[in-house]
């Protein structure tokens, strides 16, 4: 049982219908009807007489809700223990890409904690889409992520800054031209689930290229080690905060028509969680105009 399910419940007892309630969670009419299936198989009970057209709560669904709106009103109260008259308190729970996790990521955190000493720090590294995901379930109060092609309802996205993606090879490759070096060196490719790795995917399909695949990696620190070790080359994002210790590489851009990557951060428009969203995008794009990327 999750928040989500106890907050779509709600939204049917005040709606009256799924067809409602869907607008109102900003799903659709099936995901409200298999919502409340999996909260009634978690229960272990029924919440809903659905012999007639429309269903209706039951008695024992009744009294759920009225449970579910006093768990939902605590649960929202928890946001404003993020919020004190002296600053920030309590646990900002955010999530990050792993290329991030080296560079801007934690020097943002290290001044967010200097600002305010006592908000504790949550970090969970995933992917773009399973972070989104955790945001809309509650579970994250914010994440640093890519751009998505579609962002899902009830997110906000605030763009930080554009990485091109470049080539990289070994510094011992006597070769410079990208193209050439795709074709006839064996390829790393960047984890395909990422939104980074269908940008990259697409270019390369763009380019009618014929690649040999020997890897597929999520990580920028275990694909940079491969290429150091001349494994192969790969694709990657030009991190506008680079780490402090990488194995060297040789760099080569991939033209005028190279991808680029939005980085940003995503948040749920949530009033109570705005202080701590705002301060925390605030040091992020600190870092980015003091590394001269903002």
């Amino acid at each position: 049982m999750t928040i989500r399910l106890l907050k779509t419940l709600v939204a049917v007892a005040d709606t009256k219908t799924f067809s409602a309630a869907a607008e109102v969670v900003h799903v659709t009419h099936a995901a409200v009807s298999q919502q409340m299936r999996t909260l009634e198989a978690d229960l272990g009970f029924t919440l809903f007489d659905r012999t007639k057209r429309t269903p209706t709560l039951t008695p024992a669904g009744q009294q759920v809700v009225e449970r579910a709106r006093n768990l939902i009103a605590d649960y929202d109260g928890l946001a404003a223990s993020v919020l004190s008259d002296d600053g920030l308190s309590g646990t900002l729970k955010l999530g990050a890409l792993r290329t991030t996790l080296t560079g801007l990521t934690p020097q943002a955190m290290a001044i967010l904690k200097t600002r305010f000493p006592e908000v504790g720090l949550y970090i969970r590294p995933g992917l773009t889409s399973a972070l989104l995901t955790d945001l809309q379930r509650g579970e994250l109060d914010a994440a640093l992520v890519s751009k998505p092609h579609l962002l899902p309802a009830g997110l906000v996205f605030h763009d930080l800054v554009q990485e091109p993606l470049e080539l990289i090879c070994s510094l011992d490759e006597p070769e410079n031209d990208p193209l050439i070096l795709l074709i006839k060196r064996p390829y790393i490719r960047f984890n395909r689930n990422a939104v980074v790795g269908t940008l990259i995917d697409n270019w390369i399909t763009s380019k009618d290229l014929q690649v040999s695949e020997t890897m597929e990696l999520d990580s920028l620190e275990a694909i940079t080690g491969m290429v150091h070790a001349n494994l192969g080359v790969s694709i990657v994002p030009r991190l506008a905060v680079p780490p402090i210790e990488a194995a060297p590489v040789k760099r080569l851009r991939l033209g005028d028509d190279a991808p680029t990557r939005t980085l940003g951060l995503a948040h749920v428009d949530h009033p109570l969680k705005a202080r701590a969203v705002t301060e925390f995008l605030a040091v992020l794009r600190n870092v980015l105009e003091h590394q001269g990327a903002g």
